[in-house]
């Protein structure tokens, strides 16, 4: 059974619309202000908030406020109640992060609308799917359910790429975000020069091309395959009726993309200030970590020098003696282009 916390200061609405959700088979509890409420949420940890703004202590928006910044509260879905149908309250209660808005007087159809259609939409944020081109249909599948985007495509733009084929140029315009079905891919780019330092590794059931759509601009970087690869690309106007349409497929769909944010960020950190022989190490680690499949005791990947020397942003020739060196110690042993790692732990602790 679904709990409920009602927050409302006026006794015939707070009993009458307790009674009504009562007898559709949800808990409610109630609260007479704003106070009381934040205390009743802290401690019961409804499925849903019904709150009224206009309350004596603390009112709507300060409670809204309060729980939002509390981890435990934070994702409770928040439906506001109002006397008022100003469309200045409106949007401030939105912009704070309520998820539905019901103006007064409501009929019993209006609430128990309102209230099912943000339960489910909550059930299916807490819904894990797969990383897969399955799992990427299923989530899209129940987005556009939940929130009737018609707009989203039936089909998906699945393409085949052959090893070292670019799949999009740095400075390009994107037409869309792409998944990955099958295979690895690297993101990269080069220097004044003509020195490539790879951006970023993605792997199957990963996202890549999305800062620029975020952005609405250019590529910053280029995307290349590092094997054959099965790429789905997501048109553009799908992927803002997911991310600028809905705020709880906003969140879901940003988690997914930001999955490797922090790996990124200590990443760099050491390639600021790792000796070439870590950097190398923390490479190859790096791969591991990215590419190995979670049952492998080892971990073997056919690649470049180049792309490891980029990888580990340092000379090819360096790469290569380091490698040498690596094989000697036998921390991992090289047969043409592909390099297995026989001592992760030691690649791994490396002292600088």
């Amino acid at each position: 059974m679904k709990k409920i916390l009602l927050i409302e200061d006026n006794i015939h609405m707070r009993e009458n619309t307790a009674e009504i959700l009562s007898l559709s088979n949800y808990e409610v509890k109630t609260a007479v202000n704003g106070k009381e409420g934040v205390e009743a949420a802290l401690a019961w940890k409804p499925d849903l908030i019904i709150c009224d703004i206009m309350m004596p202590v603390l009112d709507g928006y300060g409670v809204l406020h309060m729980l939002s910044k509390n981890d435990h509260t934070a994702g409770i879905p928040f439906i506001f109640l109002t006397a008022k149908a100003d469309r200045g309250d409106f949007r401030k209660g939105m912009e704070m992060g309520a998820d539905d808005y019901l103006t007064k007087p409501f009929d019993d159809l209006e609430l128990l609308n309102a209230v099912e259609r943000r339960l489910m939409k909550a059930d299916m944020m807490k819904k894990e799917f797969k990383r897969s081109l399955e799992g990427l249909n299923e989530f899209m599948s129940d987005a556009r359910t939940i929130d009737d985007l018609r707009e989203l495509a039936e089909s998906r733009d699945v393409r085949k790429y052959k090893k070292k084929e670019t799949i999009y140029s740095e400075g390009q315009f994107p037409n869309g975000v792409f998944f990955i079905a099958k295979g690895k891919i690297k993101t990269h780019k080069v220097n004044d020069q003509g020195k490539e330092l790879i951006t970023g590794l993605y792997k199957e059931g990963d996202f890549f091309g999305y800062p620029a759509l975020l952005e609405e601009g250019r590529y910053h970087d280029a995307a290349t395959t590092l094997e054959e690869s099965e790429i789905c690309m997501i048109p553009k106007d799908d992927f803002n009726n997911l991310v600028y349409r809905n705020a709880e497929v906003s969140r879901r769909f940003i988690k997914m993309l930001s999955d490797n944010l922090q790996e990124k960020e200590e990443q760099l950190i050491k390639l600021a200030y790792n000796s070439v022989r870590k950097r190398v190490a923390e490479a190859l680690v790096t791969l591991a970590n990215r590419y190995r499949k979670d049952d492998d005791k080892s971990f073997s990947m056919n690649i470049s020098r180049e792309d490891l020397a980029n990888l580990a942003v340092t000379a090819t020739e360096t790469t290569i003696r380091t490698l040498s060196d690596f094989k000697d110690e036998a921390l991992v042993d090289i047969k043409g282009g592909t390099i297995t790692v026989l001592n992760y732990d030691k690649l791994a602790g490396m002292r600088n």
